[in-house]
């Protein structure tokens, strides 16, 4: 069977008190539509249709950074939902499959959840997602007929009866596209709200002999995000869960609770993360690894064996081989570091390639920028880098070579040799005394001046 996924992401989220669309708003690094978009990605489906609306040019390029096959089509007036899905119509046609409503501000409903309501759609012409709620609030309820589901109210057309009702609706629905299509041609808008519910197909089709059921899932995969304490809720629920997952999968996390995880954060097994570890986005690390205390990883890969920080910085394009360490307040960036290289202390390497096992002194720089482009620094393996040492790139350092310490280096640097480049240094015998008295002589004559 055919799937196309609706998501509903037209909202201006006035709650949010934001310029930025309500489903830009990023949790674990990623924007809440992008955590839609992935859970529908799992059942693969034919088309993936966003309807935007406020912010649509961004909604658009977020979108598109997630899948660039999805479609955009736009709700220019905010009428209801079902008014809003309709705007796929088109983007649908000549489409015979099954449709899944989902919500660009609901990150977290599960792909197998979303397996069990096309399972559901066997037997019934409509499935919807709902939830036992702890506090019910002003959710839509789900009138049930045994297995049956009779009717969606929403809370402001319930009745006190309907209300104490405690199976509440998700919003999430499944239904095959013509009949969704069909039904949402007969919904009115004759209600509390003035707006066209997509709820109202479940009357609909059973006005029209079709069936409806509902497939339930914890309430916690239903949180939306409406406001920015609930972005916060959000973003604690989603470190909560995988943060479990990670040390289910073998992962030790000293604190597990001061350890931030991005959405598509990967650690290898019997990787050791100590305190107050931040995962940015595209960061994966293999087995066997130890990420110490207070560093920031983003857009890097490090491989097995590898010790990074503590204090440290990866940021895009690091990449670390077996068994490498980059140690305490180092920052590397766009630069491979090869096989049981080190990096030990205070160091910025940035577009820079390190071969294997070669040593980097502290306080060495890859002086990659010249104000206007980058340029690249390329150092041998077995070399020595000695501390402080500058190599203005573009620059290279061959196998088995070494730099002295506080050179700047601006040019090759052969095989085996040793690169001295800085200036000679000259004692001048008594000067540091005669320098100290005419200088506090100086600060006492500026003194009696200022009093």
């Amino acid at each position: 069977m055919s799937i196309a996924l609706v998501i509903l992401a037209a909202g201006q989220g006035t709650r949010m008190n934001s310029d930025l669309p309500k489903v830009l708003h990023k949790v674990a690094g990623a924007p809440l539509l992008a955590h839609a978009m992935h859970a529908g990605a799992a059942l693969e489906p034919e088309k993936i249709v966003i309807v935007a609306g406020h912010g649509a040019d961004q909604v658009a390029q977020a979108a598109h950074d997630q899948d660039e096959t999805a479609q955009i089509v736009i709700q220019s007036e905010q009428l209801g939902t079902a008014h809003a899905v309709a705007q796929a119509k088109s983007a649908l046609a000549g489409f015979f499959g099954d449709v899944i409503v989902l919500y660009g501000d609901t990150p977290f409903i599960r792909p197998e959840t979303l397996d069990r309501m096309i399972a559901a759609r066997a037997d019934n012409a409509v499935v919807v997602l709902g939830f036992q709620a702890k506090e019910p609030g002003r959710y839509g309820r789900l009138v049930m007929d045994g297995d049956s589901l009779r009717r969606i109210v929403e809370f402001k057309d319930a009745t006190e009866v309907e209300r104490a009702i405690t199976l509440c609706n998700s919003g999430v629905i499944a239904c095959d596209a013509q009949t969704l299509f069909d039904l949402i041609d007969a919904v009115g808008n004759d209600n509390a709200a003035g707006e066209y519910y997509l709820t109202d197909i479940v009357a609909l089709a059973r006005a029209r002999g079709l069936s409806a059921t509902v497939v339930t899932c914890d309430e916690a995969e239903t949180l939306g995000v409406n406001a920015r304490a609930q972005l916060a809720e959000a973003e604690a629920a989603f470190q909560i869960r995988a943060r479990a997952a990670l040390m289910e999968d073998g992962v030790t996390l000293a604190v597990p609770g001061t350890v931030y995880l991005s959405f598509d954060t990967v650690i290898g097994r019997d990787t050791v993360v100590e305190p107050n570890v931040v995962f940015g986005p595209g960061v994966t690390v293999e087995y066997g690894a130890q990420i110490r205390a207070f560093s920031h990883l983003e857009g890097c890969h490090v491989s097995r064996g590898a010790v990074v920080g503590p204090y440290a910085r990866l940021r895009p394009g690091a990449e670390l081989a077996e068994d490498a360490r980059v140690g305490n307040f180092v920052e590397v960036k766009n630069a491979q570091i090869g096989e049981g290289a080190k990096i030990n202390h205070l160091s910025y390497v940035g577009d820079a390639t390190v071969g294997a096992r070669t040593n980097v002194g502290a306080g060495t720089i890859t002086c990659n920028y010249d104000g206007v482009m980058k340029h690249h620094t390329d150092i041998g393996s077995d070399v020595f880098i000695g501390s402080n040492t500058m190599l203005v790139a573009p620059v290279s350092v061959g196998n088995n070579a070494m730099t002295a310490s506080g050179s700047v280096i601006t040019t090759n640097v052969e095989n085996d040799a040793l690169a001295i480049a800085r200036a000679p240094q000259v004692n001048k015998p008594g000067l540091a005394v005669k320098l100290f008295e005419m200088l506090k002589r100086k600060k006492k004559s500026n003194e009696k001046g200022h009093s």
